[in-house]
């Protein structure tokens, strides 16, 4: 059973910067790729940004060159560095794990970007 735990999120202003952390129970280079997803109230699950174990990171319009992806391999983690944060970026943001044939997801962290 794969466990995805998330971590970092909180309360920031506008402008402001956030890391989030995904930890792994065990080793992420078995994964296809893995990925952040965020939630806003009242809308759909969207993709924020992905890395392979192999290849370049890939990101949603919305935050490029504003989020970072990046991965530990050693330490079975990824980050979402956020910056110049704004409000439309307040979320749930989830970690996701693509197996294959299976998926993992975190329980998510709360951002909320707001003055």
């Amino acid at each position: 059973q794969v466990q995805l735990v998330e971590s970092g999120g909180g309360l920031v202003q506008p402008g402001g910067s956030l890391r989030l952390s995904c930890a792994a129970s065990g080793s992420i280079f078995r994964f296809l790729s893995m990925g952040w997803y965020r939630q806003a109230p009242g809308k759909q699950r969207e993709l924020v940004a992905t890395i392979p174990s192999r290849g370049s990171p890939d990101y949603a319009d919305p935050v490029k060159g504003r989020f970072t992806i990046s991965r530990d391999n050693a330490k079975n983690t990824v980050y979402l560095q956020m910056n110049s944060l704004q409000p439309a970026d307040t979320a749930v943001y989830y970690c996701h794990a693509d197996g294959g044939r299976l998926t993992y997801w975190g329980q998510g962290t709360q951002v909320t970007v707001s003055s």
